[in-house]
């Protein structure tokens, strides 16, 4: 973690970094990672954590139902946590928004947390979704708790870009052949949403 040198207090925002299965979001994230000042915090994803830890993972209704139901309340707490931290930007793993996409029904999600999707999206200052390789050979399946098929991932992406299609902030990164391409076109959203004396810490991958 750098120090870019600011001892001036911050207005925190929250960003979203989303997309579907092989969208490209953890290379992305790593990338940030690299070059990221002390001004900027990686909130992970709720989702990882709990299938990584062993929460149960099945296809019927009523397990995909707890399991976006503890997705949701865990990554409000992750955003949580760091609220105390002098951070410019809390840059989000995916957001709870995201979990509108992966909910079976019959009710809607927010109602089953005991929230609003209106109160939610106001949560977050910008979005940028990463959007998924339309076709097999795109489709990066190097992520073992990634279980979807290329089909299935790209359905995904698109009932995620129908989830956060509200926000008033929203940016699309379209697939590219090249990722590094994409992956530029995203650290650049990033950084206008950076204060500027952390921008600079702030690189774009070259092409």
């Amino acid at each position: 973690m750098k120090d870019c040198g600011c001892q001036e207090p911050h207005e925190r925002k929250r960003v979203v970094l989303t997309g579907g299965p092989g969208a490209g979001k953890t290379a992305v994230l790593e990338l940030v990672r690299q070059s990221l000042c002390k001004h900027l915090w990686i909130v992970p994803e709720s989702a990882g954590i709990l299938f990584g830890g062993g929460f149960p993972r099945g296809g019927a209704v009523v397990q995909r139902r707890a399991a976006q139901r503890a997705i949701y309340f865990v990554q409000r707490e992750l955003e949580e946590s760091v609220a105390t931290q002098d951070l410019a930007i809390a840059l989000c793993d995916r957001g709870t928004i995201d979990g509108e996409a992966y909910w079976p029904g019959p009710d809607d999600l927010w109602s089953a947390v005991g929230t609003t999707k209106t109160a939610e999206l106001k949560r977050y200052d910008a979005v940028i979704h990463l959007r998924t390789p339309r076709n097999d050979s795109g489709y990066n399946r190097d992520n073992p708790l990634r279980v979807e098929e290329a089909s299935e991932a790209l359905s995904i992406d698109e009932r995620i870009a129908s989830a956060w299609s509200q926000h008033p902030r929203r940016h699309i990164v379209p697939s590219a052949a090249d990722f590094v391409a994409k992956a530029q076109a995203a650290i650049a959203l990033l950084r206008q949403e950076m204060p500027e004396c952390c921008r600079r810490h702030m690189g774009v991958p070259p092409g």
